[in-house]
């Protein structure tokens, strides 16, 4: 995983001034946009690769941790809410950021993320840490803890840096882990229609460890997304086989990583 580098001191003091002026303006100025999402609830899953994917529905258009460049994105409009949700270079990149965000873009990332974007941070930008909630026009977000558990990889995700997502879009409530364990925070969630669920080693979690917490959180329908890891892909279909133990739970596999000169 590559890392990003964090701003000056100058640029650091700059930036807390900022941060605190951002957390203090009210949630409702942070709606920019006023996109329509579908009236039905439907919505569409766009994997761009790895972490990084675009949701979409009706007039509403969500990117998650934009990275690669501006032409991944080439075909859809400038997103109405753009989310990131840790510093790693697979999940944030401040001129894909920069490159993305429109005229009306909410960006959403924690503070960590806000620190390693400087001066390149974009208009629209928004701070939540754990625990917070922020409605951007017809769209809710929370941000969900995501940390890891396992000794040995404790101080690759420590517990308050990064944000997992709960987003609320046409009365669904979806799901985005980010680089994540096992956590009780991911298990108890409820009312899940849709998560993204991230699995790789020596990362995040186990295929087995995914699958436990996924029948424990009961989502009707689970995205296994951000699985390739050292040792190359995790074994996706293992997973799939854990939680159809519980035959409510839809897993909908989809193409996060095209091959060669796609």
């Amino acid at each position: 995983m590559r890392h990003s580098l964090g701003p000056s001191a100058p640029c650091r003091t700059f930036l807390a001034a900022t941060l605190a002026l951002l957390a203090s303006a009210p949630a409702a100025m942070a709606a920019a946009g006023h996109c329509t999402p579908s009236a039905s609830g439907d919505y569409l899953v766009h994997p761009i690769e790895h972490a990084t994917f675009v949701l979409q529905s009706g007039e509403c258009t969500l990117a998650f941790d934009p990275v690669g460049g501006r032409e991944r994105f080439a075909g859809f409009p400038a997103p109405d809410l753009l989310l990131v949700t840790d510093v790693h270079g697979d999940h944030a990149d401040a001129e894909t950021i920069a490159a993305l965000a429109g005229e009306g873009t909410t960006v959403i990332v924690p503070a960590a993320v806000a620190e390693t974007l400087g001066d390149a941070a974009p208009a629209g930008l928004r701070v939540l840490a754990n625990g917070e909630r922020l409605e951007v026009g017809p769209i809710g977000v929370e941000a969900i803890p995501m940390y890891n558990l396992t000794e040995g990889r404790l101080d690759r995700h420590p517990k308050g840096r990064g944000n997992g997502y709960v987003v609320t879009l046409a009365g669904r409530r979806l799901y985005v882990s980010g680089d994540t364990e096992d956590i009780p925070e991911m298990r108890t969630l409820e009312d899940i229609d849709g998560a993204f669920v991230c699995m790789n080693l020596p990362y995040t979690m186990t295929v087995e460890a995914a699958a436990d917490a996924v029948l424990e959180m009961k989502p009707r329908v689970v995205y296994p997304y951000h699985y390739r890891g050292q040792g190359g892909l995790s074994d996706i279909e293992r997973f799939a086989e854990l939680v159809a133990a519980d035959p409510a739970i839809e897993v909908r596999q989809l193409e996060w990583y095209p091959g060669p000169g796609e």
